[in-house]
């Protein structure tokens, strides 16, 4: 009988036909973990299991941006060494070396000492992402959006049965009674609250219907504030498409998540006055138009009343015959200049004629023949104006003022 082949030293060497087994992948994973140095690490405790009589205790430590968690056990007297207790949600650094269980083929962390981080940390932490994300531009005003004037429907992310949402939707509907609410009700304390809370905003901005998103819930103390300012859960509400409003704790309390919200209300009841309108106010604002509308529209009638009568109230208004009536006087007046001038011309020009008559018969022929003057002509009717033009018995015609006679001129002077 022959003895089987030996298996692949390492991973990549292995085929189909020579796969490692199981406990083999168990074993080559134990020797590189273990090969590993210790290490810090940080995260947020989510579960802690201390039995009385036990020497050692297990918990789970969560990641505070993503979903994910390891395993630690840790001795019950180191958890008594600390200066502080842990409990759950506690933020905490832990300096552990890294093993694997090959029989359940997890990851576990052997804690060798663990450490709550300080509120003085955590404030300066805080205070490392607002500046990132202030330069990066999430808080800046121009990038958020104006809340709709009557959103159709209102998404609110809030705790299960807490204060924040009844006074969120009370005073919401107080104001408005038919305004609609999505609820989302997940954990606003504790280590699920950002993953809890991200994944409702997400569903909610992936419905058409929402016109608005508003995360809410009440006062606290600071370390239970501190997942409403997670990097993960202020980028997601940046990137949202629809409008967020933060109403988070008090009007003293800040988290980031109120910076990079297109719009902070101090409180739940002030997030309820700012998502919708007062229908009273809205009714008292539509009256008072009307009234300024009326009163506006009764001041022009007037106006134009008064117009009306003091253009009837003119004489041409109140007798239009009387400024047919004007023009005819004017008329009038102006045809009796006319014809006057014209009377006038005439006169003048007669009285010319009349001189210029008599100066034409000062100087006509007739006039010269009746101070004895006369004309003496040829037979052929030219006249006679020297004498040697005139023969010896020639006939001759005398014309005087009153008719004519012939004369025959005689030989030697007279």
């Amino acid at each position: 009988m022959s003895s089987p082949a030996p298996l692949p030293e390492k991973a990549a060497d292995t085929t189909a036909e020579r796969p490692w087994p199981v406990r083999t992948l168990s074993m080559k994973i134990a020797d590189y973990v273990d090969r590993m140095s210790p290490l810090w690490v940080e995260g947020q405790v989510v579960q802690l299991n201390r039995r009385p009589g036990q020497q050692m205790c297990y918990l789970t430590l969560r990641d505070t941006d993503v979903d994910m968690s390891l395993s630690i056990t840790v001795r019950a007297n180191t958890l008594d060494a600390m200066a502080g207790h842990v409990g759950e949600g506690a933020r905490v650094v832990v300096h552990a070396k890294p093993t694997f269980w090959t029989k359940r083929g997890t990851l576990n962390l052997d804690a060798r000492q663990v450490r709550q981080v300080g509120v003085g940390e955590l404030l300066a932490r805080l205070e490392h992402l607002k500046r990132l994300l202030h330069a990066e531009g999430l808080f800046d005003e121009d990038r958020k959006r104006p809340l709709p004037f009557l959103p159709r429907r209102v998404g609110l992310v809030c705790g299960r049965a807490s204060a924040a949402e009844k006074d969120v939707v009370e005073n919401a509907r107080r104001r408005w009674p038919r305004v609609e609410f999505v609820i989302q009700q997940v954990s606003v304390q504790g280590p699920n609250t950002v993953t809890e809370v991200g994944a409702a905003l997400r569903e909610l901005d992936l419905d058409p219907t929402v016109d608005v998103i508003v995360i809410t819930r009440g006062g606290g103390a600071f370390e239970d504030l501190l997942p409403f300012s997670n990097e993960a859960l202020v980028r997601a509400v940046a990137a949202a498409r629809t409008p967020v409003v933060s109403a988070i704790g008090h009007d003293v309390d800040t988290p980031l998540l109120d910076l990079v919200a297109d719009v902070r209300a101090s409180t739940p009841t002030d997030a309820a006055k700012r998502i919708v309108p007062d229908v009273g106010e809205q009714l008292a604002g539509v009256a008072a138009t009307r009234e300024r509308g009326r009163r506006a529209l009764q001041t022009r009638v007037g106006h134009e009343r008064h117009q009306l009568a003091a253009l009837r109230s003119r004489p041409v208004m109140a007798e239009p015959a009387t400024m047919i009536a004007t023009r005819r006087d004017e008329l009038d007046r102006l045809t009796a200049r006319a014809t006057s001038r014209v009377r006038a011309a005439v006169d003048r020009a007669a009285d010319q004629v009349g001189h210029l008559r008599a100066q034409v018969r000062a100087l006509s022929p007739l006039s010269t023949l009746e101070r004895g003057y006369a004309v003496v002509q040829h037979a052929d009717g030219r006249v006679v104006s020297d004498r040697a033009e005139v023969e010896v018995d020639e006939l001759l015609r005398v014309r005087v003022a009153r008719g004519d006679f012939a004369v025959r001129p005689v030989a030697g002077p007279l």
